[in-house]
């Protein structure tokens, strides 16, 4: 396959798994009075390893002398991108808004390049480097609702410092991803999931000890088996394949989509309206990832 198709095919199934991780947040806005944060997330990872272990579980014993040589890179990987980010986020999103937490994460895709020259000294290209701030201006239109003046309105606590905190881990897991083991995606995943299973399930216990519970329905069977499948096995098997052939970079942008996506799903969902600003927004996010995608060519054509 020539890398322009290649490429492209990767771009866009980036856009496929933030519709899902913007689906995640929407599922878990809507059950947020039925599941209590971390039962969500130890069922989320619970099912993500049941999922995958027929699938996986004979490649990984095929695999296990790499897997063994590399299980320090996979604990610090699964530590970083399962336990860490989803904690940091869920927490925080208990303490500040979802526009702050909208807004923080938009920093990811800057905060990823500089990691990646500071630890691989990977340069970033001047039309990426654009890209990345119009796609980010876009995401700061979404979420003040096209008025930039409410930027000095905005106030910063204790929740924000959790987002900020899962921020810089998730742009940490997206620029160590190229020292993963030399193994296939279902046996490293599988160890991933299993180690936010592993963790998750002591919290989730902690919540049941306090008295809450979950409150069983439909609804909230089909929130568990979306997030279990979805934004888990499906979005991080696409997104640790597109960051190894797009860059860390490139990949850590593609989540400026998260807010655009968020709105549609609303939109669709819950009934909110879309708005000019959505409009706007969008325009100057795809902008920004076609100035990226513009500087790939350029340097790989």
């Amino acid at each position: 396959m020539p890398k322009s198709t290649s490429h492209l095919r990767a771009f866009l199934l980036l856009g496929l798994v933030m519709l899902f991780w913007a689906g995640n947040s929407i599922t878990g806005r809507a059950v947020r009075d039925d599941i209590p944060p971390f039962t969500l997330a130890f069922g989320r990872w619970l099912i993500a390893v049941l999922l995958l272990l027929p699938f996986a579980a004979r490649q990984a014993w095929a695999e296990r002398a790499a897997l063994a040589a590399g299980w320090r890179w996979i604990a610090a990987l699964g530590f970083l991108g399962i336990v860490c980010f989803n904690s940091f986020v869920y927490s925080g999103l208990h303490y500040t808004s979802a526009a702050n937490a909208l807004l923080l994460q938009a920093s990811i895709p800057a905060l990823v390049l500089v990691l990646d020259r500071a630890i691989f000294g990977t340069r970033a290209g001047t039309l990426h480097k654009a890209g990345v701030a119009l796609s980010t201006v876009g995401v700061v239109a979404i979420v003040f609702r096209g008025d930039i003046a409410a930027l000095a309105t905005l106030r910063l606590g204790v929740g924000d410092a959790l987002v900020l905190g899962g921020v810089v881990v998730w742009a940490l897991y997206t620029v160590l991803l190229r020292k993963r083991p030399p193994v296939a995606s279902a046996s490293f995943l599988l160890l991933v999931f299993l180690i936010g299973a592993v963790v998750m399930a002591p919290l989730a216990a902690m919540e049941a000890a306090q008295g809450l519970k979950v409150v069983w329905s439909a609804k909230v069977l089909a929130a568990f088996v979306y997030v279990g499948v979805f934004p888990s096995v499906l979005a991080y098997f696409i997104y640790n394949a597109a960051t190894a052939d797009l860059g860390a970079a490139r990949s850590g942008q593609a989540i400026t989509l998260m807010p655009l996506f968020g709105a549609l799903l609303s939109a669709l969902l819950l009934g909110e309206r879309l708005e000019g600003y959505h409009v706007l927004g969008m325009v100057l996010i795809l902008a920004g990832i076609v100035l990226s995608a513009a500087e790939l060519a350029r340097r790989r054509g």
